[in-house]
């Protein structure tokens, strides 16, 4: 079976494709240039944070928002963890502590968070990625 595609993997291509003079001859003849490309901007494409907060998260360099999970004792622990936090670390947990979650809702008493390193917040007490990225990013990260 594999002898039979052999002979249709490696042979040689049919078609080849040639550049057109055409389009060249065309533009030279009066018709309408093409427009310039668009200006590029120095900002990336999400949004600034449009308060000057006391911290900021900077995002990877994949342009994602650096919050993770952390997986532990066999599937019973599970952290969230956000990283490349700037500036002050206790005003973002602060924030946290009071507005990702209602006040006295069952999800805001069992969350608990705490800093590592000076740099990271690590919240545990319940699943809860999705709903921190979506705070971050309605904060303008």
């Amino acid at each position: 079976m594999l002898r039979s595609l052999v002979p249709r993997i490696f042979r040689p291509a049919t078609q080849s494709r040639f550049l057109s003079t055409q389009l060249a001859a065309g533009t030279a003849s009066g018709s309408a240039p093409l427009p310039p490309p668009p200006a590029q901007t120095s900002q990336p494409s999400h949004a600034q944070p449009e308060q000057s907060l006391p911290y900021r998260v900077r995002r990877n360099t994949r342009g994602s928002i650096p919050v993770y999970t952390d997986i532990r004792n066999g599937g019973t622990r599970y952290l969230v963890l956000i990283r490349n936090v700037e500036g002050s670390v206790d005003a973002l947990v602060q924030d946290l502590q009071t507005s990702l979650f209602p006040a006295g809702s069952n999800e805001a008493e069992r969350m608990k968070i705490s800093t590592n390193r000076q740099r990271h917040v690590v919240l545990s007490g319940g699943r809860w990625k999705h709903d921190v990225i979506r705070w971050l990013v309605k904060r303008g990260f």
